[in-house]
């Protein structure tokens, strides 16, 4: 999964949207899902989130409250249905002994005290102490002892399986390799914890790269999380890993009994006797309180010291202390119901808005940049800022020269909070919005509904050359050989000028240019020629319509056996089509209706691009109607392998065990998920070869 500059400012912008809207409906919904995987991917697989986890949650928010009027647009990948993705090629996977899930977070103290009540209720209980910890910023991690030797290191994946990373977590000394875990009738045992790295060392890492003439690491954060990454274990050591545990995730006896039910009964205690066993714990830092008010005096102190602490932390987290207390409140598909986030306030400073420019996105959306003095907040250097669209700028009345405050919220995305009026000296200039596309000159247009400006000139090069950037991008066409530089050079040096000239490149012209030689020229005809093969639906993601992302594409091919029959859908009948909205419907419907565009799509089909829908070998109806989710080790085939045929049947998947859920495929070691579908009636348990039996 990738996105282009377009595609991020895109979603950027529309989040933004979003979090002023307060009269969602229905089908936005979809769109909701759509920007939440999209920042989950920016925050858990490239760790460059451009939302801040305020603005993050308050769309969490808004879409659960949305999906809670209307329970017919859930979808199985909603991130309310689900824990956040962050699993990368390169690492082998394993499963956690037990799922690694996110946490609900708060803001306020009003906040506190609802979660308080809930608690109580759900736990039957009058009285709750609670263990008050320090949120570390950093990487979350896995680690396996048996037998009192350290044996898995893994980090938190998509929360059920996560990349193994055993020989760089080694390398931290903060972990012993060995700890006498037996001694305490303790066979085998899963702690949860947190990589980061000391504030000092970091800044003296970047000296020492900064003499080197080498690139300067962004973060603590991000460093931790690309150290346990990395290929080459001097490497990891090299960036100075800490590690603080606070959690214990599983633990048996030689006998397989679970010691948090008989044993381990209290999070204060079990922090204490991991401390006594040689691990750095938040011992020092955290704080048993005997009542929600207490809790919330310990993190207002707390917040004063963030700035001097030795760790970058964005937050404190709060955990119910008893076993008992934890069972009865029990979790949700995304978060433990007995653990909050408490988020710090956001961080700010100020600086000089230097000057605005333009950017021209793939549907022709113009984008104001602000360039601003470079200014340090929250460990990253900041030079650039968005300014999302004209009525933005009118509505905080910024002008070019003003000294502004800027604020990265959850520490994240930076944004313009307001300009200082009071210091304005009279050089400072007002910023006209350009009437006109800054690439082409086209007089720009606002579309009825929409707060962006844009160029409505389907030739304009800017929209044009990134047209051709999304098309080639791994989840379109994935053409290897022609990455968004080297179609911005060809581009540029015409060798190509729409998207239907990808398939005619002359290759002569090609090997003429510095750098390119036989290998890399082949390389290049074989990527086209293999994008060739592509599914229907990667092409009309490809083609760049109007909020049709992937999983939409996929729904419209669905409903066809032929790319081209989407014409002759009327808006309507592409509203009927599950989890179409009127937006994508009139967007889908007024693409197909310019003569160009149908034109480019005979050119693609002519040159042997897949746009006929093949029916899957064994394709059926037997799972129509039926809901599925796979738990366990599958021995007889893979888990995506499974997971096709159930779709190829006419079946479901979901996410997570719920009263949603018809059968409960158990494969060899299954856990939590099969203990909680055995205690809903309503959900058959099966068997991988009762599976098979059923599409046979």
């Amino acid at each position: 999964m990738k996105y282009s500059k377009e595609e991020t400012q895109k979603h950027s912008s529309r989040s933004k949207e979003y979090l002023s809207k307060s009269d969602c409906q229905a089908d936005d919904v979809g769109v909701l899902v759509e920007l939440l995987q999209f920042h989950e991917y920016r925050y858990y697989v490239l760790n460059e989130p451009i939302l801040s986890d305020f603005e993050y949650d308050q769309l969490y928010s808004l879409l659960k409250e949305l999906e809670a009027k209307h329970p017919d647009q859930v979808s199985a990948d909603s991130p309310t249905q689900r824990v956040s993705p962050d699993l990368i090629e390169g690492f082998n996977t394993v499963a956690h002994t037990v799922p690694m899930l996110s946490l609900d977070n708060s803001y306020n103290i009003e906040d506190l005290n609802e979660f308080d009540r809930r608690l109580k209720d759900k736990s039957e209980e009058e009285h709750i102490n609670y263990v008050v910890e320090p949120k570390f910023d950093g990487s979350s991690i896995a680690i396996i002892y048996e037998n009192d030797e350290l044996v898995r290191g893994a980090t938190r994946g998509d929360g059920v399986e996560g990349e193994e990373v055993t020989t760089n977590v080694r390398t931290i000394q903060s972990i012993p390799v060995r700890a006498a875990f037996s001694a305490l009738g303790i066979h085998k045992i899963e702690l949860r914890g947190e990589i980061v790295i000391r504030r000092d060392v970091f800044d003296n890492i970047n000296k020492e790269r900064a003499k080197k003439g080498e690139k300067l690491l962004a973060n603590a954060r991000n460093s931790a999380a690309g150290a346990l990454r990395v290929k080459d274990p001097k490497e990891a050591r090299a960036r100075g890993l800490d590690a603080f545990l606070y959690q214990i995730g599983y633990a048996v006896d030689a006998d397989g009994t679970d010691l948090l039910q008989s044993k381990l009964l209290n999070h204060d205690e079990n922090i204490r006797l991991l401390a006594g066993l040689g691990f750095k714990v938040p011992m020092s830092e955290s704080k048993l309180c005997k009542s929600i008010d207490e809790v919330n005096d310990f993190i207002q102190t707390w917040e004063g010291k963030r700035e001097t602490y030795d760790y970058d932390t964005d937050g404190m987290v709060i955990k119910a202390n008893e076993r008992s207390v934890q069972d009865k409140a029990g979790f949700t598909a995304h978060h433990p119901r007995w653990a909050i986030a408490y988020k710090f306030k956001a961080k700010q400073a100020t600086t000089k808005l230097l000057d605005v420019e333009y950017q021209v996105g793939r549907t022709g959306a113009i984008t104001p940049v602000g360039k601003v003095e470079p200014t340090q907040l929250a460990g990253v250097t900041i030079s650039s800022i968005s300014l999302h669209n004209a009525d933005i700028i009118k509505q905080k009345d910024l002008h070019i020269g003003d000294t502004v405050l800027i604020e990265r919220a959850g520490d994240v995305i930076p944004y313009v909070v307001k300009a200082l009026e009071e210091l304005r000296d009279g050089s400072e200039v007002a910023i006209d919005f350009p009437t006109h596309c800054p690439i082409c000159s086209t007089e720009a247009e606002k579309p009825e509904g929409e707060v962006v400006l844009r160029c409505v000139n389907a030739e304009c090069p800017a929209q044009v050359e990134e047209r051709m950037i999304h098309f080639v991008s791994k989840d379109a066409m994935d053409i290897d050989g022609l990455g968004k530089d080297i179609v911005r050079r060809f581009y540029s040096l015409g060798l190509l000028h729409n998207v239907e000239e990808i398939y005619e490149i002359d290759y002569d012209k090609v090997l003429e240019l510095e750098g390119w030689g036989e290998r890399s020229v082949e390389r290049l005809k074989t990527g086209i020629e293999a994008s060739k093969e592509r599914k229907p639906e990667r092409v009309v993601y490809g083609l760049g319509i109007r909020h049709v992302g992937l999983t939409t594409a996929k729904v419209l091919m669905k409903a066809v056996d032929h790319i081209m029959e989407l014409s002759n859908l009327s808006i309507e009948e592409l509203q009927e089509l599950p989890d179409i909205g009127p937006k994508v419907a009139q967007s889908v419907h007024d693409f197909f209706k310019v003569e160009s565009n149908v034109q480019m799509l005979q050119r693609l089909e002519s040159f042997g691009l897949q746009f006929k829908k093949e029916e899957a070998e064994g394709a059926s109806d037997k799972l129509d109607g039926k809901t599925f989710l796979f738990t366990g080790t599958l021995t007889k085939m893979g888990r995506s392998e499974a997971k096709q045929l159930v779709e190829e049947n006419g079946g479901k998947l979901i996410s997570s065990v719920s009263k949603n859920l018809n059968y409960l495929v158990a494969g060899e070691k299954a856990g939590s998920k099969l203990k909680k579908a055995q205690a809903i009636e309503t959900i058959s348990v099966i068997t991988e070869d009762e599976f098979l039996e059923m599409i046979a």
